[in-house]
């Protein structure tokens, strides 16, 4: 039997409960774990697959020749190539997962660079105020109305001219979908501080004598950042489609330099009306999935950030625990007519019953 104490006791969860991945899948409920479940699987998949693309690939992204000589245009799949050769004689199944690798290179730096722009002006400008903070408003506002594609081929253009080699590639596609994104997380960590330099404690600190930047990196930089998890998993996804865009349209990687689904999804145009279907549909598949599996697991955080889903948690375990507690000193309630079940029932007593007692 379990006693009062112990059921008045905290239970302390265990470390690798509290890991942020775990804590999430445990805090999340039914359906919503599943989507959680199945987007952590696919993400990660994407993951494991970029960083061991190099040992997976049987031919290099550029290659076009083994021993046996060239590999041919628009050989259907099978024998050594799995999914088939492009138009321009590459081999898709290394072609696909090379651009794994290309992808993650400019997801990491551009979310990077956008979130440290970002979180840097929005501190400044939510804690001044002022003719600065009207100013960067005004700014992020007029660079957030403009089409993220539009905008992402105009920055292409500047800095290398649309094409270029891998780094100089990366690196465009990533500032060009940093520009984009830089105003989202600057309305946000903006509006967070704005609400934040006004709780108790920051005044608290102010009155103690806090400098200005001990007061924004030490109270209001800790809890202004806490969403900042889920903008970067839903910025993850919108970076894939921008750059596949940028390469669908022209304005992508040399495809000697790097593998590029969007550019490959551009040349297989003309294959499509062939009947030569496996040229884009590998390439556009994986799009699809791993845009797929970021935007479940961003979409499945952001639902458990909400208290609401938290609250309704709390109520169900709350009541499991009330039916299991007793409530009658000495043990848990299991008499009465009929047992609980009677008492849920309310069944009366019969007359046979009557008659023994009397």
């Amino acid at each position: 039997m379990t006693s009062t104490s112990d059921l008045a006791a905290p239970h302390k969860p265990s470390l690798f409960s509290r890991l942020p991945i775990v804590h999430q899948v445990r805090q999340s409920v039914g359906l919503q774990r599943g989507m959680l479940v199945a987007g952590l699987i696919i993400t990660g998949l994407f993951i494991l697959t970029a960083i061991f693309a190099p040992l997976l690939a049987p031919y290099g992204f550029s290659q076009l020749r083994d021993e046996g000589g060239r590999f041919g245009s628009q050989q259907p799949p099978g024998g050594a190539h799995i999914f088939g050769t492009t138009v321009g004689g590459y081999d898709v199944f290394s072609r696909v997962l090379w651009g794994s690798q290309t992808a993650i290179f400019v997801i990491v730096v551009a979310v990077v660079l956008s979130i440290f722009i970002g979180v840097v002006l929005g501190l400044f400008s939510g804690y001044f105020g002022g003719w600065l903070d009207r100013m960067l408003v005004v700014i992020a506002d007029a660079v957030y109305a403009f089409p993220t594609l539009l905008l992402a081929i105009v920055m292409a253009i500047v800095i290398s001219g649309g094409r270029s080699s891998l780094v100089g590639g990366v690196m465009a596609a990533a500032i060009s979908i940093t520009v984009v994104f830089i105003p989202q997380y600057f309305r946000v960590i903006r509006a967070e501080t704005v609400r934040i330099k006004a709780e108790a404690y920051v005044e608290s600190a102010r009155v103690l004598g806090a400098s200005n930047g001990r007061i924004m990196f030490r109270h209001v930089f800790r809890n202004a950042t806490r969403t900042l998890p889920l903008i970067f998993t839903l910025n993850a996804s919108e970076a894939i489609l921008t750059l596949a865009g940028l390469g669908f349209v022209g304005f992508g990687i040399e495809p000697s330099s790097a593998a590029e689904w969007g550019y490959d999804l551009n040349k297989a145009l003309s294959d499509i009306t062939s009947g030569i279907w496996w040229t884009s549909l590998f390439p556009g598949l994986a799009i699809v999935l791993v845009v797929l599996g970021i935007t479940l697991v961003g979409e499945s955080l952001n639902d458990l950030a909400d208290p609401r889903l938290r609250g309704r948690r709390r109520v169900a375990q709350a009541s499991g625990l009330v039916a299991e507690t007793s409530v009658v000193p000495g043990g848990t309630l299991v008499a009465g007519p009929g047992g609980l079940d009677g008492l849920e029932r309310r069944e009366k007593p019969t007359s046979e019953g009557l008659e023994a007692t009397s």
